[in-house]
């Protein structure tokens, strides 16, 4: 039964049902507070009824600072998804109550950030925390009430995937540009295995098994180990490297030799080149050379055609000769 009291703010209402805890509301009007009386009361006689108060209760930064504090630590690239919440923590919408949020909020905000000239990629993994953060808080914070307003949120379309080739004369203009000693090898590693830099950079001497010419890598974007076949080139490059006494085969982070790359490249003059088109080059040409997709996806670690598919861009005279 619900019951009604005038209060300095509005007009209180509290429901009561045998097997729910105690729901109260404070609303300006009595016909307002009569209304959502009725809806909770419906709600208890059917069964269905969830407790919206966690919501009404709790703004976004707090749902935000939690998620950030338990869930993040736990996920590979914590330190980049840490990067991001802390800019949603500055969003107005981390302001309101989570129960007042919309998906028309959340598009509005969207809209704002494309006017800002930000790329969809970045939008997709921006909004991939929120809605992950609302299947946490349904399924174990206790916000059974909360439906995810990401879900059917429309997001902008990714571009393309890039064509941009490399040639064997860029890459020597690029370690004829470098004034790092360990950008050199690395570029020519990362072209003849297709690994990415984060892979690279945290290569050890115990991950190579130089008998049997096979790379393992233990840090992997997936979470998977997998295993590089090493070519002759490769090995070569492996050989030239001094050894270091922490046991590293590079003594750049990744950050360190993105920041290497864009030196170089600008002091070469070349334009439009990002390292991770190294692996897209490495990655044609192990299909030029005759790979099928499941050998190059065990090289690469692709699980499927699709992804693969975004980096592959096999030069049309070379087909011709295949043909004949």
């Amino acid at each position: 039964m619900a019951t009604f009291r005038k209060r300095s703010n509005g007009w209180q209402v509290r429901v009561r049902r045998k097997g729910y805890s105690e729901v109260t509301k404070t609303f300006t009007t009595r016909s307002e507070a009569s209304a959502w009386a009725r809806v909770i009361e419906s709600e208890m006689d059917r069964g269905v009824f969830v407790s919206r108060s966690e919501a009404e209760t709790t703004i976004m930064a707090e749902l935000l600072t939690r998620y950030l504090n338990e869930i993040t630590p736990h996920k590979k690239h914590s330190s980049v998804e840490a990067y991001r919440i802390k800019a949603w923590l500055k969003c107005p919408l981390a302001k309101r109550f989570v129960s007042s949020l919309r998906s028309a909020d959340f598009a509005a905000w969207r809209d704002a950030r494309i006017k800002q000239g930000i790329s969809p990629n970045t939008l997709k993994l921006e909004f991939a925390i929120i809605s992950h953060l609302y299947s946490v808080a349904r399924a174990e914070w206790g916000f059974e009430s909360l439906e995810n307003p990401i879900r059917h949120l429309r997001m902008p379309k990714l571009p393309n995937g890039r064509s941009r080739r490399v040639s064997d004369d860029e890459v020597n203009l690029l370690i004829q540009h470098t004034g790092s000693l360990d950008l050199s090898p690395i570029l020519r590693l990362a072209i003849e295995t297709g690994m990415r830099r984060s892979e690279i950079a945290s290569l050890t001497w115990k991950d190579v098994d130089i008998n049997k010419r096979i790379l393992e890598l233990k840090e992997t974007k997936n979470g998977d180990n997998r295993f590089v076949p090493l070519s002759s080139k490769a090995m070569s490059v492996l050989s030239s490297i001094p050894r270091r006494i922490d046991g590293r085969i590079f003594g750049m982070t990744a950050h360190a030799i993105t920041y290497a790359f864009i030196r170089a490249s600008k002091r070469a003059t070349l334009k439009d080149l990002h390292f991770h088109d190294l692996r897209h080059e490495a990655i044609t040409r192990l299909f030029e050379k005759g790979l099928n997709v499941m050998e190059v996806g065990s090289i690469s670690g692709h699980k499927t055609l699709q992804m693969l598919q975004r980096y592959t861009h096999l030069r049309v005279e070379n087909l011709l000769e295949r043909l004949g």
